[in-house]
């Protein structure tokens, strides 16, 4: 009896660790770190309890780019430990009538932020368990009621802390939403045919490398494809104009072309990308990055 009442015993705590918040906040804006605006957050995050741990995932995020602010929760919520609580403030739409949400992953991190696409990207990848409506009645710091322009501080901070450090739980965040997720429409990665298809997601900004959402996967079919070659062919549209076409082989080093040549390779995250050995190919072609951003790869015939 003692041995069955251990093993549930267990199994419960095992449970309860795989899903509970785990005292860590992780913090991404577009505000910028020249005023206040961040440690305010922080500020009132400590407030809540001072044992929590707060970090920064950025705060680089250009204004009002939600596109970027869902690529950049994607790179990131996986390496963190379950149960994290990330709070993303990329809110073009402050004070109107977007819903201020938490959503559970199905991979167990909690993500607060406002219902305007930022989730597409994580929602395509790990999932949504479930999105709670973040209840502004109960879920707000105290005497803010008046403040319609820094939700980031008053009601996504502060609440993120509070489930943070387990003075509320998951369930009172407020009431489950059944309506689907605010998304951005988005090329997803495809092989059509001979043809890859995928978004630029995002620049490697320091170098201005191209990186698209076209996955590992994907590229081990298209090489299936290939016929002995090395050579492909690849054209980048925005919004659905062609703006370059170009040749370039396939390497897994920036050397294994000379300087100023430009290669396709898989990127730290292992999806398909473009360069310049030692030079931008954003700034020299003029590409950048987004939704609207698109690229078709084929083998050179």
């Amino acid at each position: 009896m003692r041995k069955i009442i251990a093993n549930w015993a267990i199994i419960t705590l095992t449970t309860f660790s795989a899903s509970a918040q785990n005292g860590m906040v992780v913090f991404q804006t577009d505000f910028g770190t020249k005023d206040g605006a961040v440690s305010a957050m922080k500020g009132v995050a400590s407030s809540v309890d001072p044992s929590l741990k707060l970090y920064d995932l950025t705060h680089d995020i250009p204004a009002y780019n939600i596109w970027e602010a869902a690529y950049r929760l994607d790179q990131t919520v996986t390496y963190w430990p379950i149960g994290t609580v990330f709070v993303s403030v990329v809110d073009p739409g402050v004070g109107t009538q977007r819903k201020s949400v938490v959503v559970k992953t199905k991979s167990g991190h909690y993500i607060v932020t406002p219902d305007n696409g930022t989730l597409t990207l994580i929602a395509n990848s790990l999932g949504i368990d479930s999105v709670r409506e973040i209840d502004e009645a109960i879920n707000r710091r105290k005497n803010s009621g008046a403040s319609y322009t820094f939700h980031g501080r008053d009601v996504y901070a502060y609440t993120a802390a509070r489930l943070a450090a387990h003075k509320i739980s998951y369930d009172q965040v407020g009431k489950i939403s059944n309506e689907p997720i605010t998304s951005l429409s988005f090329q997803k990665a495809a092989l059509v045919g001979s043809q890859l298809k995928g978004t630029i997601d995002i620049l490697d900004i320091q170098y201005g490398n191209i990186w698209t959402n076209i996955d590992q996967e994907r590229w081990k079919n298209f090489t299936a494809l290939a016929h002995l070659k090395n050579e492909i062919q690849v054209q980048i549209f925005h919004d659905k104009k062609l703006v370059y076409t170009g040749a370039m082989p396939f390497e897994n080093t920036f050397g294994g072309v000379g300087v100023g040549k430009p290669l396709a390779y898989l990127n730290s995250l292992m999806n398909l990308s473009f360069a310049l050995n030692q030079g931008s190919f954003s700034e020299k072609y003029h590409v950048y990055a987004g939704s609207s951003w698109t690229a078709a790869v084929h083998w050179v015939k």
